[in-house]
């Protein structure tokens, strides 16, 4: 099963979150040297909305820059919202103190990506892959491009063979109850495989658009489980979903979309699970807080730069399940700072 079914001898979490928060400096950086935000917090604490107002931001980029600076302990909040400057920050990142460190950053000002996050914040648009000038507008259309496609696919196929399997070890009880599973948007299908190979009565789809299709049918093909997961070709949007599944996942993929799309994916899930059946969301979950856990904060900053997303919180997913009329059932961590949420029909 090529690594599917067994676990590595030793944690590649570490060398994940290095690839996984390479932008929070440029979020930190744009903070900082572009738009003084623990000046202004200092003199005048303030509601994400009030900052938003303030800086002409748009929210979801602004949540990714302040939940990383509370994380951080650069910012607090109080019961009532309003986000004020930690003392840390007033020493070290405000002016007016001899310890300021903000010059620190403001040489790195000119870093592609800072600026790309400064527009980012303006517009709420995502910025083009990677900071490159390219023809597609960011990454959901690049994902068109079938060179693009592949090496992407490529990238979040080698990771999922660690996460799927601690995925499957964490769901094993509802994988032995389950009969088929729809992986909603799931690349190369490598989280399907890893249930499959996990639970050999369960069988699989795989849910992808052209290009990435053929790619999904290339890999299963090669972990030789054909025979049981298939790929069916459908915007997940916008196409008909296959029905008599027990089990829905979104395997990474909420954290790719705002709340307007999220929802409607939760209330499509909604129309087709069978009955009886389970939704399963893998993702890097915030905690309920807002303030941690550091690394995912840090990957966030990747997502609202290139996406049209963010990494969510688990009780923000319990609120997008409950609209979609989902019931929380249960929320656990998995590997490599992934975790997954369990709900079920109301």
């Amino acid at each position: 099963m090529t690594g599917l079914d067994r676990l590595p001898e030793t944690d590649p979490t570490s060398i994940l979150r290095s690839r996984d928060g390479i932008y929070a400096v440029d979020v930190l950086t744009a903070a900082v040297a572009e738009f003084q935000i623990f000046d202004f917090l200092r003199e005048q604490p303030s509601t994400i909305a009030e900052v938003c107002a303030h800086y002409g931001w748009d929210l979801r980029p602004a949540d990714v820059l302040i939940t990383l600076c509370k994380a951080y302990g650069y910012l607090s909040e109080n019961a009532e919202g309003g986000i004020t400057t930690t003392p840390q920050a007033v020493e070290h990142l405000c002016e007016g103190s001899p310890w300021n460190l903000s010059e620190y950053y403001s040489s790195l000002r000119d870093r592609p990506v800072v600026a790309d996050y400064a527009r980012v914040l303006k517009t709420g648009k995502p910025a083009h892959w990677s900071g490159l000038d390219e023809a597609d507008d960011d990454w959901h259309g690049a994902m068109l491009n079938e060179d693009f496609a592949k090496t992407f696919t490529a990238a979040m196929d080698c990771r999922g063979v660690f996460l799927g399997k601690k995925l499957a070890d964490a769901v094993a009880g509802i994988l032995s109850t389950s009969c088929r599973v729809l992986d909603i948007g799931g690349g190369s299908g490598v989280y399907a495989c890893a249930l499959a190979a996990n639970q050999p009565d369960l069988e699989g789809i795989v849910l992808e658009q052209e290009p990435v299709d053929a790619i999904a049918r290339g890999k299963i093909g090669e972990r030789g489980l054909s025979d049981r997961v298939r790929v069916e070709v459908g915007n997940m949007f916008a196409d008909p979903w296959p029905e008599s599944c027990d089990l829905h996942l979104f395997s990474n993929v909420m954290h790719d979309w705002d709340v307007p799309d999220i929802l409607t994916l939760l209330k499509r899930s909604r129309e087709t699970l069978a009955e009886g059946g389970h939704v399963l969301i893998h993702e890097t979950f915030l905690n309920r807080e807002k303030t941690g856990p550091v690394p995912v904060a840090e990957y966030s900053c990747i997502l609202a730069h290139s996406t049209q997303g963010r990494c969510y919180s688990v009780g923000e997913m319990e609120s997008y399940l409950e609209e979609a009329d989902f019931a929380f059932l249960s929320f656990q961590e998995t590997g490599g700072d992934r975790g997954v949420i369990t709900a079920g029909p109301k």
